[in-house]
């Protein structure tokens, strides 16, 4: 995701440091991480959810991107559960 700048909310630095996955490792996946899902109606911003690694582990990271600005906001971030998702970690069980 094309960011100019990137901002962690309060929820997404809580569940970073619940889940000891570092800010270095949520930049690298906001960088180059794989969008698996958008959601151009959320507010205030649209958000898409994105699929990375941290290490050798899936990490899906939701971001919102304000239009107006470049500006990228992290809104969570979380270790897919394989019970949800499939395989891939890209596309939820039915």
């Amino acid at each position: 995701m094309d960011c100019k700048d990137l901002h962690f909310s309060r929820h997404a630095f809580e569940r970073m440091f619940q889940r000891g996955i570092n800010p270095d490792a949520v930049v690298q996946i906001v960088a180059s991480g794989e969008v698996i899902a958008d959601y151009p109606d959320d507010q205030p911003y649209p958000s898409a959810l994105l699929l990375g690694l941290h290490g050798d582990q899936p990490v899906h990271a939701v971001v919102a991107h304000d239009p107006a600005t470049g500006d990228c906001h992290v809104v969570t971030i979380y270790w897919p559960d394989p019970a949800i998702w499939d395989e891939t970690f890209k596309k939820r069980r039915a």
